[in-house]
């Protein structure tokens, strides 16, 4: 199995070091200097519009919105439709619960750009300048909705805020935060795209225990959601790069948990939650994981390499393994390196049992 160019975070370590001594956190204390996002939503929301249907997302207000409540049927049509006529029977997942009103999935597919502002080498998220970013991003949604028009496109932003480093640092966790000034640059990118917002956290020798609450007063606006990613949870004291890592189904379960919490008692539409995986080992006891009706769980393929490996790992690691959702990530570089050089199309992806309802682009 390829590694997800691992190197990445190690050649980039110099640069996240002395970015990390503008960050205004650290691993005993946070200093927020900008406009606190919670005060931005409450001045933004007298603009917002209220949500009309079950999958509308209302993106700059925490005020409650009144969603109508889930159509079952309409639910249960859509799940069978992403299943994608696979005859396993392991999807459409099992004794699944409804979600809340106000769910994003299966509505919408959603259609991310993943990286890191600060660096060009980490995803087309910092690679190109914001709106060029943005127009490619829109450009990718229209492909989308051409490839299903049945199904509406919801482009998000997908922002590693915490990144997995090769030094140590000052809490000797080989993880930098990123400062929160730059979380609110992108909520304001997405604004403007009219996307939501993914804060991905690579732990390091931390722990999501520790990361996850630093991120509540972001987690808290209704169009904020999470993505954990095992391969940088390094939970036998490897350092980052040196192997693939890992989290249990009981570390998914904090996660969700913690979320879940959130969204009850801010009265929120239902949280997002990305698990990256693209072995085995990087998500053990899968059966564990517990499904709640205030948080939507999406299994991401995360590997790359050429077509026959990616549906390879695709099959093996999140058909074979069901959650409830799945993902597909695509490599504008990495997935051309090897015969045939393609990166598969969405008519290509789509193809999969089931079809995946979140991609996301590197």
């Amino acid at each position: 199995m390829n590694f997800k160019n691992i190197s990445k975070n190690i050649l980039i370590a110099g640069a996240v070091a002395l970015l990390a001594t503008a960050c205004s956190q650290n691993s005993s204390t946070t200093k927020v200097t900008t406009k606190s996002p919670e005060k931005k939503a409450a001045t933004e929301s007298k603009k917002a519009e209220p949500a009309k249907k079950s999958g509308d997302t209302v993106v700059t207000s925490t005020t409650p919105v009144t969603y109508p409540p889930i159509d079952h049927a309409r639910y249960d049509a859509l799940m069978k439709k992403l299943a994608n006529g696979d005859s396993t029977g392991k999807w459409p997942v099992k004794n699944a619960p409804y979600p809340l009103p106000g769910a994003i999935l299966p509505y919408k597919r959603i259609v991310a750009f993943y990286g890191n502002l600060s660096s060009k080498g980490m995803g087309i998220l910092g690679e190109l300048p914001p709106n060029e970013m943005l127009a490619k991003l829109k450009g990718e949604v229209k492909n989308w909705e051409k490839a299903d028009p049945t199904t509406p496109v919801q482009p998000a932003l997908h922002y590693i805020c915490v990144v997995a480093s090769g030094v140590p640092g000052k809490a000797g966790k080989y993880r930098t935060r990123m400062p929160f000034n730059r979380i609110d640059t992108v909520i304001a990118l997405a604004k403007k795209a009219n996307a939501i917002v993914f804060l991905d956290v690579q732990v390091g020798l931390g722990s999501i225990r520790t990361e996850l609450p630093e991120l509540e007063r972001f987690l808290i606006l209704p169009q904020v959601h999470f993505g954990m990613d095992p391969e940088f949870s390094m939970k036998d004291g490897s350092h980052p790069g040196k192997k693939i890592g890992t989290y249990d189904a009981d570390d998914v379960n904090y996660v969700s948990g913690y979320l879940a919490d959130l969204v009850k008692k801010h009265n929120l539409p239902p949280k997002i939650l990305i698990v990256h995986r693209f072995t085995k080992k990087m998500v053990t006891n899968y059966k564990n994981i517990k499904l709640r009706k205030e948080v939507q769980i999406v299994m991401d393929m995360d590997g790359w390499g050429e077509p026959s490996l990616k549906n390879d790992s695709y099959r093996y690691f999140i058909h074979d393994e069901p959650v409830q959702f799945t993902g597909f990530k695509l490599f504008y570089k990495n997935d051309l390196k090897k015969a045939p050089h393609h990166m598969l199309t969405p008519q290509e992806v789509l193809s999969r049992k089931p079809a995946p309802i979140y991609i996301q682009y590197q």
